[in-house]
């Protein structure tokens, strides 16, 4: 009779383990603030991400960088002052495929002041989903106000060198796809990881 009711726990159990979420949830699911390094071609950039008050975005950038999803993309929109943007398409501008849009959560409280990450969107408010940008200025243009904002996600806590040196690059308009401030040559995100919680 013990064995029998050990079985019963092990199947009532199983499904649970089944089931275990894949949303970035999953990763430091205890720690409000993991941080993660961007390698790129132009040097290293660590971001400690807020959970706290962005957790929808956070834990669908983590997503990404578990999937190994931004590996090989590039910073395809550089305005300087201004943003880099990147994250969605390789260094052949294929776009990297994703996962469902995500809720607008830009009324967290979090503005997108100089050395912020955010997520990139179309005009509808949530339609975010892997592209990412940081902020290159204090742009309370991109706040919410009678609209709804980009949200921001995280601040640079090293290698802000490297972004001031990415966000001064060459740019041009790309006759090929019809879009201005495009590198003229590519900045490259290499790998993102996870960092150890610090």
């Amino acid at each position: 009779m013990l064995r029998a009711l050990c079985i019963s726990i092990f199947l009532i159990c199983l499904p649970a383990v089944a089931k275990q979420k894949d949303d970035g949830s999953q990763i430091q699911a205890d720690n409000f603030y993991p941080r993660v390094k961007i390698e790129t071609s132009m040097g290293d950039i660590t971001v400690e991400l807020d959970r706290s008050r962005a957790p929808i975005a956070v834990n669908n950038f983590l997503r990404y960088v578990d999937k190994r999803s931004y590996e090989d993309t590039i910073f395809h929109r550089i305005v300087a002052n201004f943003v880099v943007q990147g994250g969605g398409y390789d260094v052949d501008f294929n776009e990297k495929p994703s996962f469902p849009d995500i809720i607008n959560e830009s009324g967290n409280g979090l503005k997108n002041e100089m050395y912020t990450i955010a997520m990139a969107r179309q005009k509808d408010p949530h339609s975010s989903n892997r592209q990412f940008f940081f902020n290159m200025n204090d742009n309370v243009s991109l706040d919410p106000g009678r609209d709804w904002g980009y949200t921001v996600f995280g601040y640079v806590v090293e290698g802000t060198d490297a972004l001031d040196a990415i966000s001064l690059v060459e740019t041009d308009y790309d006759t090929t796809w019809g879009w201005a401030d495009v590198p003229v040559e590519p900045v490259i995100i290499k790998r993102v990881t996870v960092l150890p919680p610090v």
